[in-house]
């Protein structure tokens, strides 16, 4: 008898659990309004509100258009005018170190900084630069830098002398003799970049070189027509130096 008391009262106790429960947690919920999905109306034009967007503004769009490509122009001129240009090598007077349809990038910023009164004492360029050179009518020439009197500032060339002849403040003195260069009577090494096939030439030529004023010669010294047939070139003649050689892809690489 006992043990269905004790047994009865635990199930008592056990259902007005669950019924504190329940009320606890239907007192949390009370707050929340369910929506039935079927109450919710739709209609066209709150579906096209939904769904529309804003035009393009075609005109603003055109405009935007035009100034990126003007933007792009420019930079490409200047790019061009002051920095690198392309170029094709025509001719085989740079053998071996060039060949004819060759395409190279000549760097030409040196040669602009060079105008600028603050810069006018750094070199632009140095003996065994390959430049391209201006001023040939409307062909462009590349030839290798032998010799070079930089333009000092503050010094001048000397007027006349008796003889009626420039006299030349500070001359530089090229001789090429039969495929040797001297160069102040020093002869120049140019092993690293022509054969003795290539250096070998019966002419003679001997020029002083003014301030400002360079003696350039092809590689192929035998079919190049250079400083020995229009003598010296003026350094505002020159374009840039050849920096990198891009086609052939076979020959790709710095020069």
């Amino acid at each position: 008898m006992c043990y269905l008391l004790t047994r009865s009262r635990k199930l008592r106790l056990a259902r007005n659990s669950r019924r504190k429960k329940f009320r606890k947690t239907g007192s949390q919920t009370r707050g929340v309004r369910l929506i039935n999905p079927e109450e919710v109306s739709y209609t066209p034009e709150a579906e096209a509100q939904e769904t529309e967007q804003p035009k393009p503004d075609i005109r603003r769009e055109f405009f935007e258009l035009i100034r990126l490509v003007i933007v792009f122009l420019l930079v490409f001129w200047a790019v061009k005018f002051f920095i690198v240009e392309g170029y094709e090598v025509q001719g085989e007077s740079m053998l071996p170190t060039l060949a004819d349809k060759d395409r190279i990038l000549v760097f030409k910023l040196p040669q602009h900084l060079h105008k600028v009164p603050p810069f006018q004492r750094w070199q632009p360029f140095h003996t065994g630069d390959i430049l391209v050179l201006d001023g040939f009518g409307n062909k462009r020439l590349i030839k290798r830098l032998i010799a070079y009197n930089p333009r000092q500032p503050g010094r001048t060339v000397n007027a006349q002398s008796e003889t009626d002849a420039p006299s030349v403040q500070d001359g530089v003195k090229v001789e090429f003799d039969r495929g040797v260069v001297r160069v102040n009577n020093w002869q120049i090494d140019e092993s690293a970049y022509l054969s003795e096939a290539m250096r070998h030439s019966g002419e003679r030529d001997k020029c002083t070189l003014a301030p400002g004023e360079l003696y350039v010669l092809g590689d192929h010294r035998q079919v190049s027509k250079d400083s020995r047939s229009f003598h010296a070139v003026h350094d505002f003649q020159v374009v840039g130096k050849a920096v990198f050689r891009f086609w052939p892809l076979s020959k790709i690489g710095f020069l």
